[in-house]
């Protein structure tokens, strides 16, 4: 053997309870497992003492956005510190490839407005010297850390076919043929799928709406009939739907696309919370019309809260209140007059507070903000602090008391929502739909938002809280829904699981001690930008194809990951 794992817990992925014994690994794959007490493993060149520590398949990551990040960085950090072996990227429309010629500049700009990744970072991180997506596929094979994955994004097919012309409007018959062809040409290359979005919080560099919210449904159907086509292929897609709730003719829509497709349709994300039952009933509901009609639709929910960060004076999720992003919108001067008149506070309360907020509404419980650096004299010593309590003391409503404190700061306080939704009664309506059929777990954005947020370490906080938190779930059922499941949706071959004949994408950690660490902010980006960044505990190994790539947390500096091909590393998943 290359590798033998000794005396170990083995948790397989499969669902089923843990045993003690030893695997051995030849060749990057799973050639024994010894549960008996047999010796079957026999001698190996590396030998793993596993006594006390839980063995486990590599974490599948579904929803990621290391589009641009695995280019400086192969290892996909922090993912890879958590245990994720596998991720998936393109989603939600966007992808660097295909790429024209003089395209670089919208394509980053876009990127960094409808994702969050710095412009600087984008320009000095990468070369852009690609144009088909055969080629973006060829410049990652070979030099990554981990497994990775890519769909194929609508915008940037519809931007290399129609040019400007993709944000102004629908497309023509040729156009859409076009498109099919390129698209065609991707997932042969092996594109895992095709993704787009239709959701009105995606929006361009320019502050358009991004190109596929300019298709109609018919173009929408041509392009998932290509992926129809071609095996081991996947959908994915997000609309206002997925935001707010579905409406009859969105859910009518998702059934004719997923049925064109003839493959899983995933989207992101379910968020739950007990103070907005209706949305949540009404997304459940919806995946299951779409279930009896035969098409099979997976919400994509995340199953720990991830901490976000705001700022009135860059771009979040605060100028998608409904009338907030006009205000937030203004040049710095206006924006802050306009937040000292007492009018406009008061209109962007009720707005806020009113139905339209849909999911947004999560982020209204002010009282609960906790207001993280300051920069004025008159801030000192309110960082850390809930904006509740220093409005009790100021006499003041937690409204105005937030924007006073971020008007003293010319704006710049960084400040961290409280989660309205960590109550007893949501986390008991999670674990409901974690048992959901249609319901998987992910939605990290692991690689987008980076200085806004980071879920890329959700797997080692849902562990910790299955083992010595609230406990909704044991830990092998925890521990199937991050691997397993996953695998099965995207049709991923021999992975997934701890089986003789798998790929040896393997975890093993400490059940004593697996967590995350706390966010920090990292200056490591290219063109000096920083980013949001946790370790991981208890990690105390982690295998990419039998190759080890973290060593008691830390990364090896291997780089034995592949680029995963649909047809090649995948097989059709069962709609």
């Amino acid at each position: 053997m290359d590798l033998a794992v000794r005396n170990v817990t083995i948790i397989d992925g499969t669902g089923s309870p843990r045993r003690t014994g030893d695997v051995g690994v030849r060749a990057g794959r799973i050639v024994t497992i010894d549960t008996e007490g047999a010796g079957d493993v026999g001698d190996a060149t590396t030998t793993v003492d596993g006594t006390g520590l839980v063995l486990c398949p590599g974490f599948i990551d579904p929803h990621t956005h290391y589009d641009a990040q695995l280019f400086w960085d192969p290892t996909g950090s922090p993912s890879n510190l958590h245990g994720v072996t596998t991720v998936v990227g393109g989603n939600c429309g966007f992808t660097l490839a295909p790429l024209s010629p003089g395209d670089a500049d919208y394509t980053r700009r876009m990127m960094a407005k409808v994702e969050g990744m710095p412009l600087a970072a984008l320009e000095n991180g990468i070369d852009w010297n690609w144009q088909e997506f055969p080629d973006y596929l060829d410049r990652l094979d070979g030099r990554l850390g981990l497994n990775a994955g890519f769909l194929v994004g609508h915008c940037a097919l519809r931007r290399r076919v129609m040019g400007s012309d993709s944000v102004e409007r629908t497309a023509t018959p040729d156009e859409v043929e076009a498109m099919q062809a390129l698209l065609d040409e991707a997932i042969a290359a092996g594109g895992m799928g095709f993704s787009t979005t239709l959701a009105r919080t995606h929006s361009d560099g320019d502050g358009a709406p991004v190109a596929s919210r300019w298709a109609d449904q018919d173009e929408l159907v041509a392009l998932a009939s290509v992926v129809a086509r071609h095996p081991g292929t996947s959908l994915e897609f997000a609309s206002d739907g997925c935001l707010d709730g579905f409406s009859d003719d969105e859910v009518d829509f998702m059934i004719r696309f997923a049925t064109a497709g003839d493959r899983p349709l995933n989207w992101n994300v379910l968020t739950v919370d007990s103070h907005a039952p209706e949305r949540y009933r009404n997304q459940l509901a919806a995946m299951d019309r779409c279930a009896a009609e035969g098409a099979r639709v997976v919400a994509l929910t995340m199953p720990v809260i991830v901490g976000m960060n705001m700022s009135f004076l860059t771009y979040c999720a605060l100028n998608m209140m409904p009338d907030w992003g006009p205000i937030l919108g203004l040049p710095l001067d206006e924006r802050m007059a306009r937040l000292r008149d007492p009018e406009t506070r008061r209109f962007m309360q009720e707005r806020a507070a009113s139905p339209d907020a849909g999911v947004f509404a999560r982020l209204t419980g002010w009282d609960t903000y906790v207001i993280g650096d300051t920069f004025a004299a008159a801030n000192e010593g309110l960082t850390g602090r809930r904006v509740g309590d220093i409005a009790r003391e100021r006499g003041t409503e937690p409204f105005d008391t937030l924007l006073d404190i971020v008007l003293a700061d010319d704006l710049r306080t960084v400040l961290w929502p409280g989660a309205t939704d960590a109550d007893p009664e949501s986390w008991e309506l999670r674990r409901q739909a974690w048992e959901h059929p249609s319901v998987m777990l992910g939605g990290s954005d692991a690689g987008a938002h980076l200085d806004r947020m980071q879920g890329a370490n959700y797997p080692t906080r849902f562990l910790a809280d299955c083992l010595r938190g609230r406990q909704l779930t044991n830990v092998e059922r925890a521990v199937e829904m991050l691997t397993k499941v996953p695998a099965e949706l995207f049709g991923f071959t021999d992975r997934g699981v701890l089986r003789e004949g798998a790929h040896a994408d393997m975890v093993l950690f400490d059940p004593e001690r697996i967590d995350s660490e706390m966010l920090t902010m990292v200056d490591d980006l290219p063109g000096g930008t920083s980013r949001l960044f946790a370790g991981s505990v208890g990690i105390e190994r982690v295998w990419v194809s039998g190759v080890q790539t973290i060593v008691d947390g830390r990364p090896t500096g291997s780089l034995p990951g592949t680029v995963l091909r649909s047809g090649r590393d995948t097989r059709t998943p069962e709609v």
